[in-house]
């Protein structure tokens, strides 16, 4: 076969095996749902970028939270979570894990090391982070977190959609498992579903692979190779997102009609220190608070946009725009903001041409 720069896709549920005596050899894969070719190649390429001995693939990023939850916790557990978690993980906690016996208690969003673990109890087994939360980004000391709760044998695990493996490298402060949903910025194009679990303990991963295994996920050698080809360019695209979404925060900051930004990397915003300290970029995603309007006029701001998609997820080469206010009354203890939440995602377009797409917008809301 010829040597290509990318690797084969190799398409089959069925393995032929050289002989009787490896037809149960577990060594090697025997079956197309372990992963063929183009699967290894993506797992091998994010060992390297999240520094880990193991990485499990799942066929979506909240299967990737849900799959860790389900290998690592049983009846009787006890789980902590930040308030600010994934909204589909939040419902999973409560309509999956509960009747199964796993106990879910939220911690703020921005608590303290101090107080997340005063929380703990004897049932405690895990620490479940985001950090920034993806809708009104508090970071946590994840750090701090994760070596506290390995002294009090709890295990962490992050959701690092927002790091991508890149910005941020969870296994390297001490988190025990570090979660992507790769359909965000691995993937790149807002066209696959796919989610890691990356882990740096032996055991650990161990645990995750049975879980892949016992309850039958895969994800297909065609996403598994779109995924690793985004991957190849996930460094420059970061990049690009990181600097525009910069430049349309610091034009947001000098509105007369917004309230607040919240965007790690713009100096000033809330979580900048610990941002500063520890992720090494930027991405795109960021929200700000307007002055307070009625809905009517926040869906006047929004209709009036021409560059940004009114839609949900991030990390392709569009932006998009939503307002969070809907989701935020789920949350144990809902934010106290300023004025209407709106989430954007700064895609690949020239900065300039979106922060006139926002003016726009803008003199629609004053309108309204």
């Amino acid at each position: 076969m010829a040597r290509t720069v990318n690797p084969p896709v190799q398409r089959g549920s069925t393995v032929l095996m050289p002989s009787a005596s490896t037809l149960y050899d577990t060594h090697q894969p025997t079956y197309g749902r372990q992963g063929l070719s183009a699967q290894n190649a993506l797992t091998d390429a994010l060992d390297a970028l999240e520094g880990a001995v193991g990485t499990c693939l799942y066929p979506s990023g909240l299967a990737a939270v849900t799959g860790v939850l389900l290998a690592l916790l049983k009846s009787g557990d006890d789980l902590l979570v930040t308030d600010g978690i994934y909204g589909p993980t939040r419902r999973f906690c409560a309509q999956v894990l509960a009747p199964f016996g796993v106990t879910t208690r939220y911690f703020p969003a921005d608590a303290r090391p101090a107080e997340v673990m005063a929380m703990a109890t004897p049932s405690t087994r895990m620490i479940l982070l985001e950090s920034p939360a993806s809708l009104t980004f508090e970071l946590q000391d994840v750090p701090a977190i994760a070596q506290a709760g390995r002294a009090s044998n709890i295990l962490t695990a992050i959701d690092n959609t927002y790091g991508a493996g890149l910005i941020f490298k969870p296994l390297a402060h001490g988190v025990d498992v570090s979660i992507q949903a790769l359909t965000k910025y691995v993937g790149g194009h807002s066209d696959l579903f796919m989610g890691s679990a990356s882990a740096a303990d032996p055991a650990i991963l161990r645990r995750l692979a049975a879980g892949v295994v016992n309850v039958g996920w895969s994800v297909s050698p065609d996403d598994a190779y779109q995924m690793h080809r985004g991957l190849r360019t996930l460094a420059v695209r970061m990049e690009q997102h990181a600097a525009s979404a910069l430049t349309v925060a610091q034009w947001l900051k000098t509105r007369p009609e917004v309230d607040e930004v919240y965007c790690p990397p713009l100096p000033g915003s809330p979580g900048h220190d610990l941002w500063r300290r520890d992720f090494t970029g930027g991405n795109g995603l960021f929200a700000f608070t307007l002055k307070p309007a009625s809905e009517t006029k926040v869906h006047a701001f929004l209709d009036a946009l021409d560059l940004f998609g009114l839609g949900f997820s991030w990390g392709g080469f569009e932006s998009l725009a939503i307002h969070c206010d809907p989701q935020l009354p789920f949350r144990q203890e809902p934010p106290r903001l300023g004025g209407p939440l709106i989430r954007l995602h700064i895609g690949l377009e020239a900065p300039q041409d979106l922060i006139a797409d926002l003016e726009q917008g803008l003199g629609a809301l004053d309108a309204g």
